[in-house]
């Protein structure tokens, strides 16, 4: 029996080979600088405030590695977690106000049937162009009831409106700055995507004698549901990072938002206040890893299709 032999591997020509390496040089040359800077200023500090929290200044022997040491106690830290719990009220409040505005702003817009269309949409979304602390300045004065909109209603009438800026009310009044501020830059994620729904689906679902309402839920939400979840996504993180708000507030309402009224407020008191570096890139870390968990969880839920 004669045994035949193996076949031999196609070695590509060299030209071949000199074009694959050139088209990879080429791939690189693109992408090369986008690595770089989202290395130097997205990778590298995150890398940079997880080394911070694996030390600790002492006051003898100057900064030595703790390992896990200040993960447990700011697991075990009450002011940490009555601040979460805070963002947590205010995210389950605020968000589901706010998309549920914005959404049914931009099903009016594309409703066909509101009149001065275009000046409504830039209405809307001029809030959004207002920086953030200016929105808090403006709405702070607004709130104070010694000094501002509410105080002088209070005495040209006569009455007693509650304080929006008391510790009871201070938490909706920021909820409300917030709402303002993003309605129209939701409406606008919303507008958007129902913009590209196919007009033939509204137009076939109209024959069939379905109504405004019917179309609503059957066609225009359904086919906006990606857009939806983004902008919840977008929400949630952005209820995390609250603190422009509170920070500028607490100068007019000491007595109701404290240094760690967020954990971001906390963080921020922490490094610059108390000078606990190490400490506030712990709670910035550990912050950071619950706003990413629950954003992913519910990524996964809102794209599950049923």
């Amino acid at each position: 029996m004669t045994l035949l032999p193996a076949p031999a591997k196609a070695v590509p020509p060299p030209r071949s080979r000199s074009r694959t390496r050139r088209n990879a040089l080429v791939g690189w040359g693109f992408t090369g600088p986008f690595a770089a800077v989202f290395t130097l200023v997205f990778l590298a500090p995150i890398g940079y405030a997880f080394y911070l929290s694996l030390m600790r200044d002492r006051l003898i022997g100057g900064t030595s590695f703790v390992g896990a040491d200040n993960y447990l106690q700011a697991l075990a830290d009450a002011r940490f977690w009555e601040g979460s719990a805070r963002i947590g009220l205010f995210l389950l409040v605020q968000v589901p106000i706010m998309l549920g505005i914005a959404l049914l702003v931009a099903l009016a817009i594309d409703s066909g049937r509101l009149y001065g269309k275009a000046f409504f949409r830039m209405a809307v979304f001029l809030p959004y162009a207002v920086p953030a602390v200016v929105a808090s300045l403006m709405w702070g004065f607004i709130y104070g009831a010694r000094f501002g909109l509410v105080g002088n209603v209070n005495d040209a009438f006569g009455l007693s409106l509650p304080d929006p800026l008391s510790p009871a009310l201070v938490l909706a009044s920021i909820g409300n700055v917030v709402t303002w501020e993003f309605v129209g830059y939701n409406t606008l994620i919303f507008y958007a995507a129902l913009k590209v729904v196919p007009r033939s689906l509204y137009e076939a679902a109209a024959i069939d004698g379905a109504g405004e309402w019917r179309i609503v839920t059957a066609i225009k939400l359904p086919a906006i549901r990606s857009a939806v979840v983004i902008a919840t996504i977008f929400s949630i993180i952005g209820s995390f990072q609250l603190f422009n708000e509170p920070s500028i507030m607490q100068n007019l309402a000491p007595n109701a938002i404290t240094t760690d009224y967020t954990p971001n407020l906390y963080t921020y008191s922490l490094a610059f206040s108390g000078q606990q570096h190490n400490y506030a890139a712990t709670i910035a870390i550990v912050m950071g890893v619950f706003t990413a968990a629950i954003a992913y969880a519910v990524q996964l839920r809102g794209m599950r299709k049923g």
